[in-house]
């Protein structure tokens, strides 16, 4: 009776953050959701290497589609439909089609983004230096009604921001560390015989997917919203390590 009631709770709490979710109109956090769950088979079938394989070339590859003869420009947004829709099919839609204001700002940041990148692809400029620097780096047919920027935020998406200031040596270091999280989270999961931990440690590489996700339309790697989950999830994996050769230690 208690583990029903339980459940009962825990399924009530679920459909309402659920709801929240989908009434926050935060479309970052609905693909996060939705990829967060994929990633549940894939993990299951040890597929880590392949999909990250495949994302870095996806991401590659579409980069270069986009910056061969400049072919971004064939997506710059129409300034005067670039609007905040507050009905969710239109506000959909409008993401699609690249008529949402935060949409094609993005796209307006980023841009400006990858050819700073291009500026400095070694060192970067430094820390805190997207604000103070990226408007030479803009292109005008991208421009938005937001792109002045009143609130001084920074290019929306963290292994931008971090090839920015970083260079993309740094980008690389970052790269590395989630590759080994990814790794070292289906690892553990495989390994363990109980199935608790075993459960942690498929739960914190779903975790690390969805704050990768994200991050692709943020920067909150050093927010306390994003930045303390993910610290977590690696101190876990680590206590999750010391934990597997403890039960290792028992069955020998």
């Amino acid at each position: 009776p208690d583990n029903s009631k339980n459940k009962k709770i825990i399924i009530f709490f679920l459909l309402l953050a659920i709801t929240g979710l989908i009434l926050a109109y935060s479309r970052g956090a609905w693909l996060a959701l939705i990829i967060g769950c994929l990633s549940i088979f894939i993990f299951q079938k040890k597929w880590i290497a392949q999909a990250i394989a495949i994302t870095i070339t996806a991401v590659i590859i579409f980069i270069g589609a986009l910056s061969y003869n400049n072919n971004y420009l064939q997506f710059a947004p129409n300034h005067d439909q670039t609007i905040f829709h507050s009905n969710f099919s239109e506000h959909l839609s409008a993401t699609i089609s690249m008529k949402d204001i935060s949409t094609a700002e993005r796209f307006h940041r980023w841009v400006a983004g990858i050819r700073m990148i291009a500026e400095k692809p070694i060192a970067g400029f430094g820390p805190n230096s997207f604000y103070s620097q990226y408007k030479p780096y803009t292109v005008s047919s991208f421009k938005t009604w937001v792109s002045n920027n009143p609130e001084h935020s920074t290019v929306h998406n963290y292994f931008l921001l971090i090839a920015i200031e970083q260079g993309v040596i740094g980008l690389l270091i970052f790269l590395i560390l989630l590759i080994c999280m990814l790794l070292q989270a289906q690892r553990l999961y495989h390994q363990f015989q109980h199935k608790f931990y075993s459960a942690i440690a498929i739960l914190i590489g779903i975790i690390i997917i969805m704050i990768i996700v994200i991050n692709c339309t943020s920067d909150m790697i050093e927010t306390d919203k994003i930045g303390g989950i993910f610290w977590l999830c690696a101190g876990a994996l680590i206590a999750l390590n010391n934990q597997l050769n403890i039960e290792r230690d028992e069955l020998t």
